[in-house]
């Protein structure tokens, strides 16, 4: 018996960005660099590497690297696809790379590949049995060295810069719903599925009743899985406040503590693929969906919690002798001004505005704030230095990169005074946020949205959305679904992805 010795005629490198990426460009800091000596040091521990990026629609797409390969990937970078960046949420090509994909970006033609370099301060291990791996997201680049004009996650930390620059520090908290269900055996949905035609969605049952909110024999009933996730969250790091049963059946709400933006959005992707693989590993299937097509299912939101600290660490929305203070409110004044123009970046599906009607009297559709009051868009939490700011609008399939940098940029506005004043709140609210997707991608484009994502990113969201939309008025108009219900082809395109 003998093992065979495979000869490696070619060059290591395959697949690999460039050699030396990262020194030639100069793309870590210190502390960035600090940390990809000690993952080298401990790279014998692992076995497999997933580096992972958030593409537009905010799903994390990876590669599964061996640990060998990683050592070699971690300072070259590594190819990717553009695919990513051209099929929309139903795998539909929407950008034309076969000729002028129209975005402003060369590379984009003949679908060329990009870089992807490891970020090593989100390098980590999975809470999974069998195989070591470990999970590290990717900043995307040009082969010339600059960030990726598509790359969310380059967006949310420009605008992070322009807090810096001024002594302010943004700190967000996240709220998120979402649903657990039962696996059905079924087929695996991929009769009929292709380019933009998904197959059938996953057959699942409900885990309980629901409608009996915050009941603790509710908890319980969902208890074997969320206790368990819960336990891996905090394994990762992730600061997890609370995880509770919320209205539907098997919807469940879990809360984080306070994170500096990158962080919250870095673990908005990490903690919603940790629930999708956990709940598929055991027979389960979580859905982000905002409202799925499964009896007498609730809409689930995200509501994102904001406030800004200055150079000392004060809570710059803490007002002397309660209420929020000026700076807090030129913020809100920014988030109401920019709410139509940004919405397409926390409702981004079809599906979403389903959740924005007067059918659920708790569902933000117009534009406005209050105090302590959770009908409206804005809710002022708190008091003293726990002041902040709660928009309730977001979907839980939202980009994370894209909706923080939404809500950051907005505010921003407020703060530096190029806005105007928004109504106070016993004057009403009277604008309504957009009705649907097309609404919303209008408002988009004839809003703030190149200004604050770049051309390219605009102009290539803008594609991705309007080729889902007409997909699905195209699917409507030969259908004819009875109006206000959740339709089949909601359930096809984002219940299984998101």
């Amino acid at each position: 018996m003998f093992s065979r010795s495979w000869s490696r005629p070619f060059s290591e490198s395959g697949g690999v960005g460039r050699p030396a990426f990262v020194t030639e460009f100069g793309l870590w800091t210190d502390e960035q660099a600090a940390a990809a000596e000690q993952i080298e040091a401990s790279l014998d521990e692992v076995d497999l590497v997933r580096l992972v990026f958030g593409d537009p629609h905010g799903l994390a797409r990876s590669k599964t690297l061996t640990a060998d390969a990683f050592r070699s990937v971690l300072r070259n970078g590594m190819d990717f696809s553009s695919g990513p960046f051209i099929f929309d949420t139903g795998h539909a090509a929407a950008l034309d790379y076969l000729s002028d994909p129209g975005v402003g970006v060369d590379e984009i033609a003949g679908a060329g590949s990009f870089v992807l370099v490891p970020d090593p301060l989100t390098f980590q291990l999975l809470p999974h049995e069998g195989p070591r791996t470990a999970w590290v997201l990717g900043d995307e680049y040009l082969r010339d060295g600059s960030p990726h004009p598509l790359s969310a996650r380059n967006v949310l930390r420009q605008v992070v810069a322009r807090y810096a620059a001024r002594d302010l520090t943004p700190v967000l908290g996240l709220e998120v719903e979402w649903y657990l269900t039962k696996r059905l055996p079924g087929p695996p949905g991929n009769a009929g599925n292709g380019f933009g035609l998904q197959g059938a969605a996953p057959q699942v049952e409900a885990v309980n009743s629901g409608y009996q909110f915050n009941l603790d024999s509710n908890y319980d009933s969902v208890a074997h899985f969320t206790s368990p996730l819960a336990l891996k969250l905090l394994e990762l790091g992730l600061p997890l406040r609370s995880i509770e049963h919320e209205s539907g059946p098997g919807q469940i709400e879990t809360t984080f503590n306070p994170m500096h933006a990158l962080d919250t959005a870095d673990a908005m992707l990490l903690f919603r693929t940790l629930v999708k693989q956990t709940a598929t590993r055991q027979g389960y299937h979580a859905t982000f969906m905002s409202l799925p097509r499964v009896d007498s299912f609730d809409p689930s939101g995200w509501h994102l919690h904001q406030s800004v600290m200055d150079a000392t660490g004060r809570n710059i929305f803490a007002a002397e002798g309660g209420g929020i203070s000026d700076q807090g409110k030129a913020y809100i004044d920014g988030l109401l001004a920019r709410a139509r123009d940004l919405c397409l970046l926390s409702v981004p599906t079809v599906n979403g505005y389903r959740r924005l009607s007067s059918e659920f009297s708790l569902s933000p559709t117009r534009i406005g704030w209050s105090y302590e009051d959770r009908s409206v868009m804005l809710r002022v939490v708190g008091g003293g230095s726990a002041t902040h700011v709660e928009n309730r609008t977001g979907e839980p399939t939202a980009n994370p990169y894209l909706a923080l940098a939404a809500q950051l940029s907005a505010g921003f506005d407020g703060l530096t005074a190029t806005v105007g004043a928004a109504p106070s709140p016993a004057e009403g609210a009277h604008e309504t946020l957009p009705q649907n997707l097309g609404e919303a991608l209008e408002a988009f484009r004839a809003g703030q949205g190149a200004e604050l994502l770049g051309k390219p990113l605009a102009a290539t969201l803008a594609k991705l959305k309007e080729s889902e939309f007409s997909r699905f008025e195209a699917w409507r108009a030969q259908e004819r679904p009875a109006e206000g219900q959740v339709t089949e082809w909601e359930q096809r395109e984002y219940f299984e992805a998101y």
